[in-house]
């Protein structure tokens, strides 16, 4: 089965749960929290406004997500979970940056 999102929502693959904490701790699935980010499946066609017009949503599909800590409807479908948003609940959208390189020596010498 295929989900399809309708208006202004948002299908998204929640990030797996942290298991080990930075220092190598094993948390207890009781102490695990919801994964508050996650990978944008699919994107509805956006909101019908007052005046007849179509407000696009700013997600696109593949782009990983933030969202709000209650936010959205957790489903499951085919033994999968997923959380069905809508487009305000999305709080930011991470953006890659690439490291710093190292500047080759002798770069910018005259």
């Amino acid at each position: 089965m295929k989900l399809k999102p309708l208006q202004d929502r948002i299908i998204v693959e929640a990030a797996a749960k942290e298991e080990k904490t930075a220092s190598g701790i094993i948390l207890p699935d009781s102490a695990q929290e919801k994964p508050l980010k996650g990978k944008v499946l699919a994107v509805g066609p956006g909101k019908t406004l007052d005046n007849g017009k179509l407000a696009e949503v700013d997600v696109k599909e593949g782009e990983t997500v933030l969202y709000g800590k209650y936010a959205g409807t957790e489903v499951t479908v085919d033994g999968k979970d997923y959380i069905i948003l809508r487009a305000e609940d999305v709080l930011a959208v991470t953006v890659e940056t690439k490291p710093a390189g190292k500047v080759p020596v002798g770069a910018g010498k005259k």
